[in-house]
């Protein structure tokens, strides 16, 4: 099977953010693998162990994805590879989703992996981007995933239940936390992934022009929400909670 992870470089989710000039300040935060793409990395490589076949991962990204990168490797994917994103002075999911594109519009893939969503954006759009531009299936939000004769057998949530959904390959899926529990690298595993194929790639290696990936939004501010203000205890008896509630929600919180 030739199958392919999407992975994504986030901030840690236990980094403290902090904003300067309207975007948010990378200098000595730590960076990890979007928690959503390891299940990704994971399912593929169970399927690879499972089917054979060969696992590549792809980031678009800056150098120090590597990192994210070698990790994956160490974990037991086959390939990796890195897109440059410093040629774009902008980005966002459109142009990540056409870049990851024309590097698989060529690949033959059986299957795609991606995280549900990013940590950082939450937009959960890349994956199904993806999809539409190749023209094929995809399925998000996956908790199961069986390849049986050229076809895969998904489960998936959708409105608080859960669907089964049969579907020939190639198809994309999205993963999330309950379809696996993804795998530490081990010492050897770290100490392959050094010598494993880690290929980095502009976009004039690829068959796209710049302003077809260029960004189609625009960031006009970026805030931290607003600090949590300490909340108050009602005392006596319910009815006088009651009236006294009713009385700051006009008042203070003006909600009514």
């Amino acid at each position: 099977m030739n199958i392919y992870v999407l992975m994504k470089r986030t901030f840690d989710t236990e980094e403290k953010i902090a904003i300067e000039n309207g975007k948010i300040k990378s200098d000595g935060a730590e960076f990890i693998m979007n928690p959503y793409d390891e299940y990704a990395v994971e399912e593929g490589i169970a399927l690879k162990e499972k089917h054979g076949g060969e696992v590549t991962v792809i980031t678009f990204g800056e150098e120090e994805a590597e990192k994210e990168l070698r990790t994956a490797l160490a974990m037991g994917a086959d390939k990796a590879v890195l897109i440059d994103s410093e040629e774009l002075e902008e980005s966002d999911q459109f142009s990540t989703a056409a870049i990851l594109s024309a590097y698989l519009k060529n690949k033959s893939a059986d299957i795609i992996l991606s995280g549900n969503v990013a940590v950082d954006g939450g937009s959960g759009q890349v994956g199904p981007r993806v999809a539409e531009i190749l023209g094929i299936p995809q399925v998000t939000a996956i908790t199961n995933l069986t390849i049986e004769d050229g076809k895969a057998i998904i489960i998936h949530d959708v409105e608080g239940d859960e669907e089964t959904i049969e579907v020939s390959l190639p198809v994309l899926v999205t993963t999330q936390q309950g379809l696996n529990e993804p795998r530490y690298p081990s010492l050897p595993g770290i100490m392959k992934a050094k010598k494993k194929p880690l290929d980095t790639l502009e976009l004039d290696d690829l068959d796209i022009e710049e302003e077809d990936a260029a960004a189609k939004t625009e960031r006009i501010e970026l805030f931290l929400p607003p600090k949590k203000q300490q909340g108050k205890v009602l005392q006596g008896e319910l009815n006088h909670q009651v009236q006294e509630l009713v009385s700051l929600l006009k008042s203070e919180a003006k909600v009514i």
